[in-house]
Order: structure tokens, then sequence, then C-alpha cells
């Protein structure tokens, strides 16, 4: 990897293109390096992934929400869109699909400066591909590129710091992507990426307080303006420049300032591209540092016992942690029984509160209204706190694979005065966890949330043509979706019309 320092630079500064960071990342998507094995084999385990939790989402309003949009704008060749048939604009496909994808925040992950969802770039890359006649291979070293890119700006750019959502990486890494798939040239890659970065960074309200369903709907756009973004780049048309670096740039103005320095790896000429390892995906449908501490609560059930007689839980975790899911946000929704979906799936209290009653997690019933009123259930939430730890603080940073954590230590106080300690740094499904995720246990996800949604015998094709991907040719590119039946789709709640019909 080659580090990058990337700062502002004044307007009457000698800066030469080649030396932007857009530059720099348009030169690593047009690089033909040939994908690696193991990276080739987990993206078609996201594929399986993304489709597994589009699967559960796929009569959700917002999600039928999106699907109604895309239907409104059918296209030739176009793209497929989860759960129906037919071919769609391709922008407008990878918005109904990455709605549906993101959801039930229940895919894959990566955490450092930033935060991610790197598999958020398979909607719109899929979409790219399908409607441009691209073949499998094609496929996987688009989003090899766009998981590279994602990875790379999360490890070294910090945007909650400065209440910036987290899809302004996505914007970027989804044009690189879809340059790698359509085997531009860097210069058009370069706008592109210049023109998704601008139109795609936005506060992180959306994450915040009262959250809505905007939170499934926000890296969808991303995906959406990085295809219009590469369409209108392609016809030669130009973006901001220099995007990060500019003296009214992104890091001037959004991020940390005109003095700030970001130093951003990237693979070098001829380096294969692999941070796609380094993510990781959920076995639990809630925020991936909850992960950890669902795992936790269960195994700490036993030991607890009655759970009337707990005074008081602290959670010692991250600073990440405590602020964006724990009592530092001072979010006083997150202990609403009310809340939305979206607002229980950010507060740790909740879930930690629920997955030591239960001693599972469910995508459905574990935020079901009746599930989050229960009294007993309100009672236990109220006594959970959280505490950063600048140890977990710490190791949530740390460059050390081995040594990188996303979890928790729980101090339960009994009535009693007894204390119960344990602590778990990774989720049991995390690389270095108890029961790390493979094909195998990709597979049984999918099947687990297909379950009523997708008929068996076209789950058994869709895995079928997924673990097939890298021989895909371009007529088949369109199998990589799914259908549902009728009478699935009639579960879906009334929905009110809108602009487009």
């Amino acid at each position: 990897m080659k580090i990058h320092t990337v700062r502002t630079h004044r307007s009457a500064e000698v800066f030469p293109r080649e030396e932007h960071l857009a530059w720099r990342i348009a030169e690593v998507a047009a690089d033909p390096v040939d994908v690696p094995t193991e990276t080739e084999e987990m993206v078609i385990n996201r594929i399986i992934d993304n489709a597994a939790v589009a699967a559960a989402s796929v009569t959700r309003r917002p999600v039928a929400n999106a699907r109604a949009q895309a239907q409104a704008h059918p296209y030739a060749p176009g793209a497929t869109v989860f759960g129906t048939t037919g071919r769609f604009s391709p922008e407008w496909a990878a918005w109904a699909n990455g709605v549906a994808v993101r959801e039930l925040d229940f895919h894959d992950t990566f955490l450092a400066a930033e935060y991610s969802h790197p598999g958020d770039n398979i909607p719109p890359i899929l979409a790219a591909a399908q409607h441009t006649g691209r073949s499998g291979r094609d496929l996987i070293r688009g989003l090899a590129t766009g998981y590279e890119i994602q990875i790379d700006l999360v490890r070294a750019i910090c945007l909650h710091e400065h209440k910036i959502d987290h899809v302004a990486h996505l914007g970027p890494s989804a044009a690189a992507g879809i340059g790698t798939l359509l085997g531009l040239d860097t210069e058009t890659i370069y706008q592109a990426i210049g023109q998704a970065l601008h139109t795609t960074t936005a506060t992180r309200q959306s994450r915040k307080g009262e959250i809505s369903s905007w939170k499934a709907y926000a890296p969808a756009f991303a995906g959406k303006m990085a295809v219009e973004a590469v369409d209108r780049a392609m016809r030669g048309e130009g973006a901001p420049s220099p995007i990060w670096e500019g003296e009214d740039g992104v890091i001037a103005w959004l991020l940390g300032g005109p003095k700030a320095e970001y130093q951003v790896p990237l693979p070098g000429p001829g380096e294969a591209k692999r941070a796609i390892l380094d993510s990781y995906t959920k076995e639990h449908s809630a925020e991936y540092q909850s992960q950890a501490p669902i795992d936790l609560a269960r195994r700490m059930r036993e030991r607890i016992g009655d759970l009337d007689q707990i005074a008081t839980i602290v959670l010692h975790t991250s600073h990440h942690t405590h602020y964006v899911i724990g009592t530092g946000s001072n979010d006083p929704q997150k202990f609403d029984p009310h809340a939305s979906r979206e607002t229980l799936d950010h507060s740790v209290m909740y879930i930690f509160a629920v997955a030591l009653q239960d001693g599972t997690w469910h995508h459905e019933r574990s935020y079901a209204p009746e599930r989050a009123q229960r009294p007993d259930t309100i009672e236990l939430w109220k006594k959970i706190s959280t505490a950063e730890d600048p140890e977990w603080t710490r190791r949530y940073h740390s460059t050390d694979p081995n040594e990188k954590a996303f979890g928790a230590r729980a101090e339960v106080t009994l009535k009693s005065g007894e204390v119960i300690v344990d602590e778990l740094a990774v989720a049991d499904a995390h690389p270095l966890g108890a029961r790390p995720f493979a094909r195998e246990q990709y597979i049984d996800k999918f099947r687990t949330l297909a379950e009523g949604v997708i008929e068996p015998a076209e789950q058994d094709r869709f895995l079928d043509v997924a673990q097939r991907t890298a021989q895909l040719t371009a007529d088949e590119l369109d199998q990589l979706t799914f259908t549902v039946s009728d009478e699935v789709l009639a579960r879906t709640p009334q929905l009110r019309p809108g602009l487009f019909r």
C-alpha cells in the first residue's frame, strides 16, 4: 500500500492533478490488476449476504416505496430489482436495491477512522453491470474496487467527528467501482469521483435523534448519484476540482479544516485489491457495535440468573459506541419504548436488555412495538448505561487486526451488591470470533431470511447463480436477483401515491 498525504491547498498553489486524491483513486480503479481468488470468493459471499437481507426487507414500506419508484422507470436494457421482474433504469434499480439492502441494517461492515457498510457498493455496481451488458468477471472486478476504495477512505478519513454522514465515502467508491467495471480511463473516473463526492456529502442527522427511514435511503441515494456521475463524466462533463483538497473543498469546510492532514492508504500500481477481506458481516440485525454486546448478553444470562435482581448495568466501551449508540449520545429517544425501529437499532441499551431477556436476536420480533413496550423490558432498559473506556477506544482504532475490537466490558451490579463482570472484544461471527462466517454461514443466513419470502426453488436458483458469478456471461447477469410471489408482495403495507406512478 502507498500512503498519500491529503490536505487543503490554496487556489494559488501549484497542485498538479496527478496529486489529487480523486486522481490517485481513479488510478487504482483504472489499474487492470487481477482479482485474487480469496477476494473473488468474499465478493460472492457478500452478493449472497446482500440478497439475504434484501429478501428479509422486501415487504417493508420504505423498500416497497423505493421499488415502486424504480418500477415507474422501465428501461431497456436496464437492470433488475429485487422482488420483481422486468428491467429498469440503472440508477433507479440501484436506488431500489440499495434501500432493500440497507433497510434492516443487517449486511457487512468496516470500522476504522470512520464506519461503513461497504456492501452498499453492490447495488449500483451490479445495476451498471446489468445495464451495460458486462460479465460476472467484470462485476467482481468492479466490486473489488468499490470495496477497496471505501475501506481505504474509512481507514483514514473520519467523517462523524465533523457530523458528516458516512455515505460521503460511498459515492466516490461506487463511482470508482463502476469505472473499473466499464474499463474507463483515469480522467473519466476522476471526474466521476469528484461529482459523486460533491453530491453525497450531508450531515449525519439521519442517524441522530428520531431516526427515520432515510437511514436506509441515504446510501441508496449515494449509489444512485454515483451511477449518474459516471454517466455525466462519460459524456465529458467535469467535477469540482480538487474536490477534497480545494480551498473551498471538502476537507477545508466539511472535515478537519485548512490545516488538517489525512494519511490515505491506496494500493500501488499492480497491487491487488484485498480490502474486502478486512470487512465483516452481521449475524444480528442491529448496528455493528451492538453485535458483540448481543453475544455477550446471551453469554451472561445464565451467570446473572434472575434479571429482576439487577440494580444497574454499565457497558464500558469505545468512544464511538458510547456516543453513537450509547448514553453518550444524550438522545432521550434511545430510551423511548415508542421509538422507531431505526432508533431502537441505534440504542445499545435497548439491544442489551432484549438480548439478556430473550437470549436471542431477531430482525423483526426483537423490534416489534409490543416487544419494546413490555414493562419488564422498559424497567431493565433504564438500568443500562454506557461509559467510554480509553482502552476500548484505542482497540477500536487499532490498525492491528488481531487487536482491533468493537466490543465492551459489562459490569452488572445486583441489588445484593454482587458485581458480575464479563467482556467480549469481537462478535462471534467476526473472522476472529467464536463462530466466524464462511460460505456455509452466508448460505444459511440467506436461507433463514428468505424463508417464507422466496420460494425454495427460487432460493436454489439464486444461490447456484451467485456462486457461479465469476463464470456468468453478460446474458446471464440478469439472473443475479430474485423474485417473490404476488402473495408475498401483498403483505406490503398500503402505499401512498407519489410523483412517480
